[in-house]
């Protein structure tokens, strides 16, 4: 009698809900792909190399982390900028009012310069202790706190410090020792650090160094020239409205050759704009490319799944067709 093997219904129940499982499983998977555009086992569209994925996905990483970088950076310097704008406002306007009034030594138009001086004088600290974020634009990497002491403070110090003086030249000559390096601004005025904040990173191998700082010399000249306009204001030399009206052209030359170093800081600063527009750019095309790169090496091939999708569904129904017809078979209809 010949040796053959049978299966029990037992076995052949498993077998068959085994099978259809599988079928079932797979059969979404391949919906899946075809719809999404993916592969879903991806070890296995990779056969276990997961190397370029891994390495796009790096550098993706690398790329937000600057993308986070630059939106600090053109914050900053859009702000700065603005501020700096201001500043060159103040002093440009300031300017030829004081040297018209100073030379008109009349003391009605005398008189109403320097206040408006003062004012601005104000208002150039206030636009210089500007923050973004919590941040002080020009403190160096004391962003904790405002770059420069209130308006009020620098003033009263001024005044005592020309308390003596009774002619122009004498006045003069105090404001210039105490705004330079070392002098009272220093010890008075200036409340940032005198070291420059770390340079940002805004790209591979590329960074944005903001080195404007309210100690710089461009603004120790505009604030000098409208504190001097101030002193007038406050009432220093009022014995002699010739000797003001001096004080106010010297103060009006000062501002006018201040307006041109703030404008070239200005220039620098938009310079660093510039840079940091280019290297979003670039890094937008990078993320961009790689992005579809790493698409392209996780994208299903539409003809390939659309065929295994056929195949699958073909298959599952000829398991229900051949699980419908032994659900019926019987002994008799067997022999």
């Amino acid at each position: 009698m010949p040796n053959f093997l049978s299966v029990g219904d037992l076995s052949q129940s498993f077998l068959m809900n085994r099978n259809n499982t599988a079928l079932k499983t797979k059969l979404n998977q391949l919906s899946l792909e075809l719809t999404t555009g993916k592969v879903q086992d991806v070890a296995a569209h990779l056969r276990g190399d997961f190397s370029p994925v891994t390495s796009i996905d790096r550098t993706l990483t690398t790329l937000a982390a600057y993308k986070t970088s630059n939106t600090e950076a053109a914050l900053l310097t859009t702000n700065m900028q603005d501020s700096l704008e201001a500043v060159q406002g103040y002093v440009s306007e300031a300017g030829p009012n004081l040297i018209m009034a100073g030379e008109s030594g009349n003391f009605q138009m005398l008189k109403p310069a320097a206040g408006d001086a003062k004012q601005k004088f104000d208002a150039v600290i206030s636009t210089l202790n500007t923050q973004t974020a919590g941040r002080s634009l020009f403190s160096g990497t004391a962003t904790d706190r405002t770059p420069l002491a209130p308006s009020a403070t620098i003033l009263n110090a001024l005044n005592v410090a020309v308390a003596g003086e009774t002619t122009a030249a004498g006045v003069q000559a105090v404001v210039d020792t105490w705004f330079a390096p070392g002098g009272g601004f220093d010890a008075v005025a200036y409340k940032g650090s005198v070291n420059n904040i770390a340079p940002l990173r805004i790209g591979a191998n590329e960074t944005s160094s903001l080195t404007v700082r309210a100690d710089d010399g461009a603004f120790r000249e505009s604030l000098k020239g409208l504190a001097v306009a101030s002193l007038v204001s406050d009432g220093a030399l009022s014995g002699s409205v010739s000797e003001q009206a001096d004080l106010l052209s010297y103060a009006g030359e000062v501002l006018l050759t201040a307006e041109s170093a703030v404008l070239d800081i200005r220039s620098n600063v938009g310079v660093i704009e510039a840079q940091i527009e280019q290297a979003s750019v670039r890094n937008t095309t990078e993320t961009n490319v790689l992005t579809i790169a790493r698409a392209g090496l996780l994208e299903a091939d539409p003809y390939k799944t659309a065929t295994e999708l056929q195949a699958a569904q073909t298959q599952l129904e000829t398991l229900y067709t051949l699980t419908a017809r032994l659900s019926q078979l019987s002994l008799s209809r067997y022999i």
